[in-house]
Formats: C-alpha cells, structure tokens, sequence
C-alpha cells in the first residue's frame, strides 16, 4: 500500500459523484463529506473508503469485539457505524419494537482503497493509486432521474403521535423523566432507488458538516446530519449535542429574528441546558478530573432548512479509559434519548412504533495510527435495505412539560423536509 496525490481535475462535486458511482463496485463504502464546514476539530474535507481488507459484523457483544478489532489493526483508518441499540447491552435494556431494515448492530472495516479530498489535491492509499485515481476519473455518471417514484408513509397517523406525545408527556409530568427523544418513522416499501443518486439530491438540497453515505451488502445509509457526536483530537474529547430547532426565515431580516427568538426562548434554553448537563456527566466517567467544561454554550448554527442550537462540551480524556471504552460510557448521544438517560430509553422503548437500528446510533471512524476518531449522530437521515426494498427515515424532538404536541408534530415534518425533497415526494 502506498499514498500518492494527483491535482483535482474536476470540480469537487463532480468527483464525488464519479468516485461514488465508481465505488458501487464493492460491497463496502464509506463516504464522510463535510460540506467545506469543517471546524477546528475536523480532520477531512471529504474521504471515501473502500473494499474491507478486514471486517467486524457484529449483533452481540459488540463494544467487546470492537475493542478487539481495533488492538488487532493498529496503525489504520477504520470507518464504520454502531446502532442505537447498542444501548441494550451497555444498560441491558431491552428493544421491542419491529425491525424493518435488518441492519448488522455494528459494521467497521480495514480499507483496501482510501480516497481523500485536501483542497485541489486528491490523496490516494491505494496498491497502485494511480490506476484507481484514472478509473475514477473515467468514470460515466449516469444521467439523473427526472424524478424519483418514492411515496413515503408515516408509521403513525397526527393522532396517534398526539396520543404517543401525551403518553410521554405524562411521564414527565409523574416525575420518571424530566425530557425525551420521542421519534416516530417515515417509510416507503417497495422502494427502488439508487442509493447514490438519492445521497446527490440529498446533499444539494442539505448540505451538512456530517454528510455520510455508508454502503455494507445490501444495506445502505443516506446521511444529512449536522450534529457531531463525539471526536478525540490531541488526547481531548469533543461532543456537540444539538436542542433547539428553528426552520429558516424568508429572508435575512426573519432570519435574524428567528435566531434572537430562539436565543430568548426558555424552552430552547432549558432543552439545552439539560442535554449540556447530561453530556457533561456523561464525559465525566472518562475524563481527568476536573478537565469537563463547556467551551461555548448556545450557539446557532444556521442549515438550509433548520437553525440549530448546539453547545461544545471537552475533556481531557483518562488514559485508563479506552476509545471503546469512553463509547460505552457515552453512547448512544444523550441529545436522541433525554433524562435521566436510563428511563428516558426505557420509555422510548415503550412508546416508540418501531426499532430505531441505525437512527440515533452514530456513524464515523477511528484512526489508530494518531489515536484519534470521530463520530456523527445519525439524524436526518434515510435507511434503506436494497434487498427487501424497505426505506426508512425517522425525525424526533425533545419532548418537556412546556411541550407543545403540534408543535413538535411541525418539528419533525421540518426536519424530514430536506429528506422528502431528495426524494420528491410527499407523506400518504
């Protein structure tokens, strides 16, 4: 294996169309683009992976095969994604919810071919790069579709939401939690679609530091999340919950005042300041003492559909802690699930139509060579398993005792919105 560079010949979103539609070939991709948003703590404008050399699939006792996988391939970039139900074997809780898509609950792989974007450069780590770099280059990208023959189902009816809302709410309002994530799902059967020409659309119309396209078998994974989970950069961990959601204004000015709105608002606030205090807690169990802090607080970050709130919190990690180790300690993101954590996933599980599988878990990298990784939440978001033709895409939002059920009803049509546009269609 070698890394040669070669000059970017094309616009960068020409060859990523080229470089996805050339990598349809194996049976593993994994896709980051960051959009040209990365931040101090991003590592990559763009890097596809391809073709496992060595790969872990696993539905149990995933953390401990995990920690394995990686002792046993030091010095390698190693993308791959773990399912929100992974929180079943760190809290040994239960999911009773239908799985529809059939996902593995964890999938990482060694690449054979890594493909990196670094301004007009093009980095390959290939046997023979330059080869791959000319296949990618002459690669057709098939003319787009017109339009896209997806209609898209809700799992639950307004009214069953509403009923769902207040039988949560109710929760709250007895004292077992005091926020949820409460999530229902968007879905299409008999979807045939081009996984990669639906990740195009999706990322025109959203582009987000967190973009993904992640291909295992027959199973695929269309991301437009803005939110990062948790990275380690440098000895430190980074996590980045997003509460508090505001759709765009029809110009600058409603813009500016949908934004000093939010900023004011108590609810977006409180919802803020509870997952800030969750995630504080929850890097407190692998950190040096004394070194958790929340650098920035409330910030708004401005999408093509959304604004968001989002919030910094770091540590120094403990080095008696391992990688895995801090995931097991943080995992899934407290920003999906509310507080107490414990209780709020017991109630989701309760409530909730259907598994989650990869909604909600996180999809990113480790790269053993520095000691560093970086993982996304998985949201806004579409799953698809190309065998069974099943598309799946689900939204929430925090749920509290100020809570409005038609309001949080709009909320999780605005967050599918970018979504459904991709696709064309509207809800049935």
């Amino acid at each position: 294996m070698r890394i040669e560079s070669f000059d970017l010949l094309d616009s960068k979103d020409k060859f990523h169309q080229k470089a996805l539609h050339w990598s349809g070939q194996f049976d593993e991709i994994s896709f980051f683009n960051s959009n040209g948003m990365s931040d101090q703590w991003g590592r990559f404008e763009s890097v596809l992976a391809v073709k496992a050399l060595f790969s872990l699939r696993a539905n149990k006792n995933v953390l401990v095969q995990l920690e394995q996988f990686l002792e046993s391939h030091p010095a390698q970039f190693i993308p791959g994604f773990l399912s929100y139900d992974i929180k079943n074997e760190i809290e040994e809780l239960q999911t009773t919810g239908k799985d529809h898509l059939e996902f593995p609950e964890a999938f990482f792989f060694v690449p054979a071919i890594t493909v990196r974007l670094a301004k007009d450069k093009v980095y390959i780590e290939a046997e023979d790069p330059l080869k791959i770099y000319q296949a990618i280059s002459d690669t057709e990208i098939p003319p787009a579709k017109t339009a896209i023959s997806v209609q898209m189902q809700s799992r639950w009816t307004r009214s069953e939401y509403i009923k769902a809302f207040e039988n949560t709410q109710a929760h709250i309002q007895r004292g077992d939690i005091y926020e949820v994530n409460l999530c229902q799902e968007f879905f299409a059967e008999d979807a045939d679609i081009s996984p990669v020409e639906v990740y195009h659309r999706l990322n025109a119309v959203s582009p987000t530091p967190f973009s993904s396209f992640f291909k295992v078998g027959h199973h695929f994974i269309i991301s437009a999340s803005p939110e990062r989970f948790l990275a380690k950069r440098n000895g430190k961990l980074i996590s980045q919950p997003i509460k508090g959601t505001a759709r765009r204004g029809a110009n600058s000015v409603e813009d500016k005042q949908i934004v000093a709105d939010m900023l004011q608002s108590q609810k977006e606030i409180a919802e803020n300041v509870m997952i800030v205090d969750l995630v504080r807690n929850d890097l407190t169990r692998s950190a040096l003492p004394g070194t958790v802090e929340a650098t920035h607080l409330f910030e708004i970050q401005s999408f093509e559909q959304v604004h968001q709130m989002i919030s910094t919190i770091t540590c120094l990690q403990d080095p008696q802690i391992s990688n895995v180790g801090v995931f097991k300690n943080t995992f899934p993101a407290g920003s999906m699930t509310g507080a107490p954590k414990i209780a709020a996933m017991q109630i989701c599980d309760q409530i909730e139509a259907c598994k989650r599988s990869i909604y909600a878990g996180s999809i990113g990298y480790f790269d053993t060579i520095r000691d560093e990784f970086d993982f996304n939440v998985v949201i806004r978001s579409l799953l698809y398993n190309k065998e069974k033709q099943y598309l799946s895409l689900h939204t929430g939002g925090a749920i509290t005792n100020q809570a409005s059920a038609e309001q949080e009803y709009q909320e999780c049509l605005l967050k599918a919105s970018a979504v459904f546009k991709a696709l064309d269609t509207n809800l049935r």
